[in-house]
């Protein structure tokens, strides 16, 4: 059986080629392509490559060539009717029986296009009559040039009933049918009377498929009819149905324009209208895009990362822009994955790209996309302009709306790190508000603020400041600075007793070595256990590790001897203070090691006294006094 066309691009559309190559093939992203080594012959240096925008690969070296139904057939010996299947049900689309129907469809298809066409130089040349002088002044008042124009091949449809019926009809084969096919006319339910024209008094803007091929049209209402009374209830904008040539939720509108210059290093600007991506492309934005009267849909979205991994949203600065982007952000999350996001373009209130470039030129919409936020972001503003950092509760209420936001994130690596980045910013929100600045109350329950406080060891070195051999690690006991093993012991207890904070502290707690073994198998299996276990309490992972052979070990750490030792904040304070007991643990943790080093130095240096030693010692300090620098920040 014949397979509709259709069919075949809705799978392109749904299921990437890259994806499908990577299977067989490791391949590196070098700018908008991605390379490596050909998986049909052999080969050292990668000449392969996958163009995702255009749908095909291409080796350089054998001549292999084809589209992701070719590669399946030729690395797993599939036919084509096999390869569709197969992608079709990773997509989740069933594949059409054959009918005579779809047939006669696939035929009509080839005569749309025909009907399309035709339309498009009709449309042009009523711009340029009489009756689209009022159209054409229009378009001149917004700033749009004669070239600008004709390179969107703008037109105008007449406020006549049977306009492009009469002008069409029976020339080069159209007919009625083809135009109604086309959407371009409109069959009364009577269908006693005559079919009329969809489009009436409106400055008509072409829709063109990303091969270049006029599929559909959008037409905006001159302002004279516009401001009618009867004509009140007129939609501005009109865009044509759905139709077997044009499906609005996958198309954007310039994409055919946009995708070429996105490639050469363009940003891909995804505006709201027409009139936005042409002021945009006469500016010198020529990878500007734009939906097609719908919200930013997943396919849209899928097809703008076919050309580029950020593709940034610049909306109206109005209230219905704001939440065309707070849509777009909401329905982003399901869909990106590490590589692929949105970025977004705040504009001033009230402006549009259009007005933005008639205003103030185009230097000031350029320095609007350059400070595009990302999404996590637009996120955190959406959510914490309503909220109340400055109490526990609005902080909980604003990191539960966030956390809902992030657990949409289908990646796990990319929902972890948006996780993380929302309880940071979250806790260094906390005081803001009333008292306008980061404060923290007072020493809480199981956590004694400054314990840690650098001791200064001065007194017991030399006028030199080196220590004589054998007297610097006394002087650290003395001093009663923290050993590692006393550290190692907070860090572990602190997230056993708040594995809350696991998020923030899980990289850098994972690549520590402990000197104590029992310590560090323990340490290990805990940050395990909270990987793989999302939202584990402290009862429920104290239980597992006690189960898993750590009890001894485990009772011993969170003793009541060790709160009294050590900086660990007891079970019963926040989350907020056992991270910041975390952080103050392993702080001087990492210090330690360094200060460890600079008294093996400064033992050397007063045994030897040679340049080589003394300049040792002179390095070490440097690093930590940085070290000290940068932490005291």
């Amino acid at each position: 059986m014949a397979i509709p066309s259709q069919f075949l691009d809705e799978i392109r559309t749904r299921i990437g080629l890259a994806d499908v190559v990577g299977r067989n093939v490791r391949l590196s992203k070098k700018g908008h392509e991605h390379s490596g080594l050909c998986p049909f012959h052999k080969e050292k240096t990668p000449s392969f490559t996958v163009n995702e925008g255009k749908g095909f690969y291409h080796c350089f070296g054998c001549g292999a060539h084809g589209s992701v139904f070719d590669f399946l057939m030729e690395t797993e010996g599939l036919s084509f009717r096999e390869a569709v299947e197969k992608l079709a049900s990773e997509a989740g689309l069933a594949l059409p029986e054959e009918r005579p129907e779809d047939r006669a469809r696939e035929e009509r298809r080839k005569t749309l296009y025909d009907a399309t066409e035709a339309a498009t130089r009709y449309f042009a040349g009523k711009l340029y009559a009489p009756e689209g002088r009022e159209a054409l002044d229009y378009l001149l008042a917004r700033g749009l040039s004669q070239d600008t124009i004709k390179s969107f091949n703008i037109g105008f449809a007449p406020d006549r009933r049977d306009g492009i019926k009469k002008a069409l009809v029976g020339k080069d084969g159209i007919t009625n049918e083809m135009l109604l096919g086309a959407g371009l006319i409109i069959q009364p339910d009577d269908k006693s009377r005559d079919p009329y024209d969809r489009f009436r008094g409106r400055v008509m803007f072409p829709i063109l498929d990303r091969r270049g091929r006029v599929v559909a049209f959008g037409g905006r209402i001159l302002p004279a009819l516009e401001t009618d009374k009867t004509a009140q209830k007129v939609a501005k904008y009109l865009n044509s149905p759905e139709t077997d040539l044009f499906h609005k939720g996958s198309l954007l509108y310039a994409m055919e324009k946009a995708q070429s210059a996105a490639r050469s290093g363009q940003a891909l600007i995804v505006s709201e209208g027409y009139m936005d991506v042409i002021a945009l492309h006469q500016a010198g934005f020529t990878g500007a895009v734009a939906p097609l009267g719908t919200a930013l849909t997943e396919d849209q979205m899928r097809e703008l990362w076919k050309i580029v991994p950020e593709p940034v949203l610049c909306f109206d600065g109005d209230n219905a822009g704001q939440r065309a982007m707070a849509r777009a952000a909401e329905r982003a999350l399901a869909l990106i994955r590490p590589g692929l996001g949105l970025r977004f373009a705040i504009l001033p209130a009230g402006e549009d790209p259009d007005t933005l470039i008639r205003k103030e030129g185009p230097k000031a919409l350029g320095a609007v996309i350059a400070a595009a936020n990302p999404l996590s972001e637009i996120l955190w503003q959406m959510e914490v302009g309503a909220a109340d950092t400055t109490t526990p509760e609005g902080r909980a209420a604003l990191q539960k709306r966030l956390e809902d936001h992030a657990r949409a994130i289908e990646d796990p690596t990319l929902r972890s790190h948006f996780l993380s980045s929302f309880k940071d910013r979250i806790w260094a929100s906390r005081g803001q508000g009333q008292q306008g600045q980061n404060s923290r109350p007072g020493a809480k329950s199981g956590y004694r603020t400054g314990q840690w406080a650098k001791p200064s060891l001065k007194k017991y070195a030399d006028k030199s400041g080196v220590f004589a051999p054998g007297e610097g690690l006394k002087a650290m006991k003395q001093a009663k600075v923290p050993t590692a093993r006393m550290l190692e012991e907070t860090m572990v207890a602190n997230l056993v007793t708040h594995p809350e904070i696991f998020d923030f502290v899980c990289e850098r707690l994972g690549t520590l070595t402990f000197l104590s073994s029992n310590l560090d198998n323990l340490r290990q299996e805990a940050l395990k256990t909270l990987a793989g276990e999302q939202g584990l309490d402290a009862a429920g992972i104290k239980a597992h590790l006690r189960q898993s052979g750590y009890a001894e070990i485990l009772d011993e750490l969170l003793g009541s001897k060790r709160f009294v030792n050590v900086s660990i904040a007891r079970e019963e304070a926040d989350d907020e203070t056992a991270l910041e007991s975390w952080e103050e643990a392993y702080a001087k943790y990492r210090q330690s090691d360094l200060q460890a080093e600079i008294l093996e130095a400064q033992q050397l240096l007063a045994a030897e006294n040679t340049t080589e030693a003394f300049e040792r010692v002179r390095i070490l300090k440097t690093q930590e006094y940085g070290a000290v620098t940068k932490n005291a920040k």
